[in-house]
């Protein structure tokens, strides 16, 4: 299971006081209100940051950090990612679950026959459609219901499914 999740990207500089726009990558942008222990990606290193205050500009998140107080200081960071660890991540509900903890989970059927890995995760409005590519490269969609997804278990890195009329063609 990762450690660390994208939760932004910074963008630019935003004005000469040192804040950041962010273009959020979670889905939950109000997250960012609450943002306080957070890290930059920078040239392969973790820099702890503190969140100081929060804006919300058209789709972009306007951010200052405590002890950054000038545009000179977060020019190096454009383009750098915004993380957060899994103890300062959101509270999931029941049944859902971290992208980043689905993608790479080897999938299944009730039967125990082998689909694929999970290689990637479509949002479609409705519900999420996992991406699952087998040993050939042969794709399956499985549609993120109830009807479809029997069982979830992260720590065996597995999925079982149950595949619906019409979904083996």
């Amino acid at each position: 299971m990762e450690d660390y999740f994208q939760i932004g990207v910074i963008t630019s500089t935003h004005g000469i006081k040192g804040e950041v726009k962010v273009f959020p990558t979670t889905d939950d942008h109000n997250r960012f209100k609450k943002l306080k222990d957070c890290f930059i990606e920078f040239k392969g290193e973790l820099l702890p940051v503190r969140a100081e205050s929060c804006k919300f500009f058209k789709n972009m998140v306007i951010l200052k950090f405590e002890d950054i107080d000038n545009i000179n200081d977060v020019e190096k960071y454009k383009q750098c990612k915004i993380l957060v660890d899994r103890e300062h991540a959101v509270a999931l509900e029941e049944d859902e679950y971290f992208v980043a903890d689905l993608l790479g989970l080897t999938v299944v059927t009730e039967d125990g026959r082998e689909l694929g890995i999970i290689e990637d995760i479509i949002p479609t409005g409705a519900n999420d459609v996992y991406v699952v590519t087998d040993k050939s490269q042969k794709e399956w969609l499985i549609p993120a219901i109830k009807d479809c997804i029997v069982n979830i278990a992260l720590e065996q890195k597995k999925m079982t499914v149950r595949l619906l009329k019409g979904m083996e063609e």
